[in-house]
């Protein structure tokens, strides 16, 4: 039943030229847009819709992960490009608000529409 195609994941967010702005400019990720619908072209050629919903409610959890060589590289970089990162309540953060200590080093940030993502450091 599933042999054909690629399989894809999604998410929502609440506003399409917002969020093609985040994820091409500030992200710097390849995005295409068809049918008001975006397509992030990701590694290894996984893509990954976006698409529009106007009652978005963000998870509350981590939907998209990027794995990063250099943590501390990748989180002054995405600074400088204005990404915010969060700090959460029981979770240890350094001053640039990197956890470590459970699992690989970790930072998280949010999209426009309240989406959580993160960098963390692969190993």
């Amino acid at each position: 039943m599933f042999q054909h195609g690629q399989p894809f994941s999604g998410f929502a967010v609440n506003d399409i030229p917002t969020a093609k702005q985040f994820y091409g400019e500030t992200l710097g990720l390849h995005v295409s847009e068809e049918h008001g619908m975006l397509q992030l072209q990701i590694a290894a050629g996984t893509s990954i819709l976006v698409y529009p919903k106007p009652d978005h409610t963000p998870a509350t959890y981590t939907i998209l992960n990027f794995p990063v060589a250099d943590i501390e590289q990748a989180v002054a970089e995405l600074g400088r490009r204005g990404v915010s990162f969060e700090r959460y309540d029981g979770m240890e953060t350094d001053e640039q608000g990197i956890a470590r200590g459970e699992g690989p080093a970790i930072a998280w940030f949010k999209d426009p529409a309240g989406n959580i993502l993160s960098v963390l450091e692969a190993e």
